[in-house]
């Protein structure tokens, strides 16, 4: 196992009713920018939860931030924080509203002039200004890491930032909210999740035997809950142990001490912004081609994650490792994802190429584990995808 450090300083406060809780975690006196994203949360009662619960606290209101947040969008935001001298945030909603806030907290505090840099140049956020998250769709893991993805439409950009002052103060993860989720949501919270974990997972032996159980009990968690929350949103048991996988997938705990990929992540990115395609289908649609591709540098976790979390006993570890892989595509596909990316985009368009030039422009040569997938083999995973 390699050496780690490891904190995480968010409090999270979980189940039923917690909502209430928000002012207990905020100063009295901070000037609050409660932001969100379409207007849902105004039908399903969580809007009037919050607001119930800021009571007595001065707050302003900041709604739009769209599914993969918008840096245009979010440069508006900004300028209501510094106008209105907030100096406290409150993200209402999933992953892309906190991703969204979370650039925000560094950029009202960033002192150069171009706050695009912060995700163009990789420039870590020591301190950001403090923001909690009301979480109300399971899925990134965002409301408990430091790490966040922005989009620039305008260049057709999807760049990641993080750094230590990116941790949420507090979280409140009440599973009460996914019986409003709709259908395709939940699925795209539960592939995402799952390949979270994934990532942090499915390398090489490296003598995390804890992070590796860790991970398979994540996994097998995803898979025993899919099918009833998938059925009944509002089965709250179910909805429970979902939303907690989705934070634990991703919250720093089960990547400490070894190794990680994040290739699919890297490439995927890059076909959200070419085309629009969701997050979680963009991963659901590169993990065949990507762990088949790779097959002979990780067929032994392949094998032992086919074992331990698919109950495959029978063949050689290339054939228990290959069986972990369309075991992976069967369960996704369970959910009703689609996983050829020829069923989003037509292979005449030369995505393989511009996924691989794009990321070879950007200087991300090295992907994966070992540091050797290079644009060549980008353009081979992807090509494989189809």
């Amino acid at each position: 196992m390699n050496n780690f450090q490891f904190r995480n300083p968010t409090n999270i406060i979980f189940g039923k009713g917690q909502i209430s809780k928000i002012a207990d975690e905020i100063p009295k006196d901070a000037k609050v920018l409660m932001l969100y994203g379409g207007g849902s949360i105004k039908k399903n009662g969580i809007y009037e939860q919050v607001t119930a619960a800021l009571k007595g606290i001065s707050f302003e209101e900041f709604g739009g931030i769209p599914a993969n947040p918008e840096y245009e969008v979010l440069l508006e935001a900004l300028a209501v924080i510094k106008e209105k001298n907030i100096d406290f945030l409150l993200a209402v909603g999933g992953g892309s509203v906190i991703d969204g806030v979370k650039f925000l907290s560094s950029a009202a505090l960033y002192e150069g002039d171009e706050p695009w840099d912060i995700l163009s140049k990789g420039i870590r956020t020591e301190k950001g200004m403090p923001f909690g998250t009301v979480l109300t769709l399971p899925a990134t893991g965002s409301e408990m890491n430091s790490g966040a993805v922005v989009t620039r439409a305008e260049t057709k950009e999807k760049l990641v930032m993080g750094g230590p002052g990116l941790f949420p103060v507090f979280s409140i993860l009440d599973p009460s909210v996914v019986a409003s989720v709709p259908q395709r949501q939940i699925a795209n919270g539960l592939a995402d999740s799952f390949t979270h974990v994934l990532e942090q997972y499915m390398t090489y032996p490296a003598g995390g035997l804890l992070q590796d159980r860790f991970s398979e009990g994540i996994l097998q968690t995803l898979i025993e809950v899919a099918p009833a929350v998938m059925k009944d949103p509002a089965d709250y048991e179910a909805a429970a142990s979902f939303m907690w996988s989705c934070t634990l997938a991703l919250n720093g705990l089960i990547q400490k001490g070894v190794p990680t990929d994040w290739a699919i992540h890297m490439m995927g990115h890059e076909l959200t912004a070419l085309y629009g395609i969701d997050h979680a289908r963009t991963l659901a649609i590169l993990t065949d081609s990507h762990y088949t591709y790779n097959l002979e540098t990780k067929k032994e976790k392949l094998a032992q994650y086919a074992e331990r979390v698919w109950g495959v006993t029978e063949g050689t570890t290339e054939e228990k490792a290959k069986a972990g892989i369309q075991k992976t595509k069967e369960f996704f596909e369970s959910l009703g994802i689609k996983t050829n990316l020829s069923d989003y985009t037509d292979e005449s368009e030369g995505t393989a190429q511009k996924v691989a030039n794009r990321l070879k422009e950007r200087g991300m040569t090295k992907l994966g584990e070992h540091g050797t997938i290079t644009p060549t083999d980008v353009e081979k995973i992807v090509a494989m995808a189809y």
